[in-house]
């Protein structure tokens, strides 16, 4: 699915910048030029970083 229309950004390019270590918006306006324009897809990229952040903290309270 489009997430940012300006720079015809998706959803799994997203993914696979955040699979590839970005960790912030920052990183994926770099990368990718996700909210350099009209900004619309800022909070669904927000919301995947934030996603990930929460899975990477999942696994890593899981005992060895």
């Amino acid at each position: 699915m489009y997430v940012c229309i300006c720079n015809a950004v998706t959803d799994k390019q997203i993914q696979r910048e955040i699979d590839n270590g970005a960790t912030s918006m920052r990183d994926l306006s770099r990368s990718l030029g996700v909210a350099t324009c009209c900004g619309v897809c800022g909070m669904c990229a927000r919301s995947m970083l934030r996603d990930a952040g929460e899975q990477t903290d999942a696994l890593a309270s899981v005992p060895a």
